[in-house]
């Protein structure tokens, strides 16, 4: 396997990390767990990850402050993060999701269908770099 293809799931309820395991597992990627915004970060640092699915409410780090340190990092940064919320949605999250570069906002519970299509999309073009410009011919830059 290559390097960026695992999805990343973070809850701090067990139960709600089932969900979204049995959810994604169809789609056959690797899932790796994590039940705080700490191991979350440990998760991400230590490389190969795809796609994080990030639940907006813990204890401690939130999924908010791990994006926030997510957008920093060169090496994290091109993560994609869908962030997940069982407090429904209001205007002031939604905006401070976007701001902070999260790719969606679901809110709990999640249809499994439309997770996966996300997911499925977001693996799919994680890790393409951006096409750089052209370089300019000498003499012109």
């Amino acid at each position: 396997m290559s390097a960026g293809e695992k999805v990343l799931l973070v809850d701090d309820h067990e139960d709600n990390l089932f969900a979204l395991q049995s959810a994604l597992s169809p789609l056959g990627y690797p899932l790796e767990a994590a039940t705080s915004g700490d191991a979350a970060l440990k998760a991400v640092l230590r490389g190969g990850i795809a796609v994080t699915v990030l639940d907006v409410v813990m204890p401690g780090v939130s999924g908010l402050d791990v994006l926030r340190y997510m957008q920093r990092l060169e090496q994290t940064r091109r993560i994609p993060v869908i962030l997940v919320t069982g407090m429904g949605v209001d205007a002031q999250l939604s905006r401070t999701a976007m701001r902070l570069g999260a790719a969606d906002l679901l809110v709990k519970p999640i249809d499994p269908w439309s997770l996966c299509i996300k997911v499925r999309y977001l693996h799919r073009f994680a890790g393409r770099q951006e096409p750089s410009a052209p370089a300019a011919p000498a003499g012109l830059a």
